[in-house]
């Protein structure tokens, strides 16, 4: 048990999403465990559920204004992102318990998809200043913390059945874009580093899996101040196929029709007769035309204490708490 944790985390939050894939049905049963074992390791927290969509960015910002210690979130990348929202440029840290369909987040950090035994490591995380997304559409603006999706992603996200994702869970996105090999894949124009190029979907990724078991973003970090952006032209749906096979084999960056680019600023366009999608963090977050950029330093993110090493990072100490603060 870390003594400094203790010291450190007798007021925190636990912000959770009832209707998460994993919390459905017995959430609060699960919840009530997860404190009990944060009590145990000495680490105080109320639980706050959430009330529908948005709500959990009112809630975290007011637990920053009640100057709590520690937000936890208990859901998918979705609510986190909206956690996340309410906490930019405060200096209390967030942690995670992935309780979602895919928890990208979880999984890119090391900490699994169980609630429990991301409980267990939390009083052994190091708290991490990481930079962050933000995307702005015509629905304003919207941090996110994993990737934003711009076209052929976007589009299944917007017409994804919600019925269909809490019986199917991560299904539900397949299913959905086998739905679409019978149409065009709208293109778009991106600005990128200077080079203009037009495509049928664009990744601005900061961590490397997408939808928590495929990589096509290696080079991400989210220790990182930039995005790796990995763009794919072509209008013919089974073009796509092809690359999702370059995925799966991991040669993605060899293939035609593939840019793939370090970047910290996008612009993105669409033709005057298209409507195209933008996503983040796996929610619909509006269309275009669109701007993409990096916010440095943003966020404190509660670690794993071997993420460093897992991401690619030198390991430093500079936010590692004292014992006894």
């Amino acid at each position: 048990m870390s003594e400094a944790c203790i010291a450190r985390y007798q007021n925190t939050v636990l912000i959770y999403n009832p209707v998460a894939g994993k919390l459905r049905g017995s959430g609060l049963r699960i919840i009530n465990r997860a404190v009990e074992e944060l009590d145990r390791q000495g680490i105080k927290a109320r639980v706050v559920p959430t009330h529908g969509p948005g709500t959990a960015t009112q809630i975290a910002e007011q637990a920053v204004r009640d100057d709590v210690d520690l937000v936890l979130v208990a859901g998918g990348d979705g609510t986190i992102n909206e956690v996340a929202n309410g906490m930019m440029y405060s200096q209390v840290p967030l942690g995670i318990l992935p309780a979602g369909t895919a928890n990208v987040l979880a999984v890119e950090l090391g900490m699994g998809t169980r609630i429990r035994d991301a409980v267990r490591a939390i009083p052994q995380c190091v708290p991490e200043r990481i930079s962050v997304g933000r995307v702005k559409t015509n629905r304003g603006s919207r941090f996110f913390l994993l990737m934003a999706g711009i076209g052929l992603d976007a589009h299944i996200v917007y017409n994804l059945n919600p019925g269909l994702k809490a019986f199917a869970g991560k299904l539900a996105y397949w299913i959905g874009g086998f739905g679409r090999l019978s149409e065009p894949v709208g293109e778009f124009e991106t600005v990128v580093n200077g080079r203009v190029l037009r495509c049928g979907f664009v990744l601005a990724s900061r961590v490397k899996n997408y939808g928590g078991d495929l990589t096509i973003a290696p080079n991400a970090s989210l220790l990182e101040h930039d995005f790796q952006v990995v763009l794919f032209e072509g209008r013919n749906p089974f073009r796509y196929l092809f690359y999702f096979l370059g995925v799966l084999l991991r040669i993605l960056p060899t293939l035609r029709g593939i840019n793939i680019e370090r970047a910290t600023t996008l612009e993105l366009r669409a033709p005057t007769d298209s409507r195209i999608y933008v996503q983040v963090d796996g929610e619909f977050a509006g269309h275009l035309p669109a701007d993409v950029e990096i916010v440095e330093s943003a966020l404190t993110l509660l670690l794993p204490a071997d993420a460093r090493q897992r991401l690619g990072i030198k390991v430093t100490e500079a936010l590692m708490p004292a014992a006894g603060d």
